[in-house]
């Protein structure tokens, strides 16, 4: 059986405008909806995915298939060569800016995709507040507490950045 590799948490280096960002750290106690977030740079799936697979590949091994929210993208093709590895892509038409990454037969990892046109300090808040241990906030309610997507006051969860809490 292969050995699987840490991803390190790379939340301290910093965030430079127009790159893919990824925040995400495997281990045996998975809590939280998100197992990472992703920041591609544009809407073009087939450039900005291969990079992503071909580092998740790197360290957790060969990757399955991927799902991905069809509004987040130009194009819908249904598979990637990846270091030549075919990678199925799956569509859904859900709207919730989120990605799952499947590893083997069962091994899931579900990230936040940040869209393309975010600010950098909104998209490290999002990052940040996505891979909290025990995150149960949704992607809408992650996107809209820091300011990526508009959310009325309701939608905003009390302990996100920037937001005082209840007083």
């Amino acid at each position: 059986m292969q050995s699987v590799k840490l991803l390190a948490d790379t939340g301290g280096e910093p965030v430079l405008p127009g790159t893919a960002v990824l925040r995400m750290e495997t281990t045996a106690r998975r809590t939280g909806t998100f197992d990472g977030a992703w920041w591609p740079r544009t809407r073009d799936l087939k450039s900005q995915l291969s990079a992503l697979l071909t580092a998740l590949t790197a360290r957790l091994g060969p990757i399955a298939r991927v799902g991905l929210d069809a509004s987040d993208w130009d194009g819908a093709p249904g598979h990637l060569f990846v270091d030549g590895h075919m990678v199925r892509i799956d569509w859904s038409a859900v709207g919730d800016h989120t990605m799952i990454v499947t590893r083997g037969d069962q091994d899931h990892f579900l990230f936040l995709v940040i869209p393309p046109g975010a600010g950098i300090g909104p998209a490290h808040d999002a990052m940040v507040m996505a891979v909290q241990d025990d995150n149960d906030v949704s992607a809408e309610r992650i996107l809209a507490a820091t300011g990526i997507t508009g959310a009325g006051p309701s939608d905003v969860p009390q302990s996100s950045p920037g937001r005082a809490g209840p007083t």
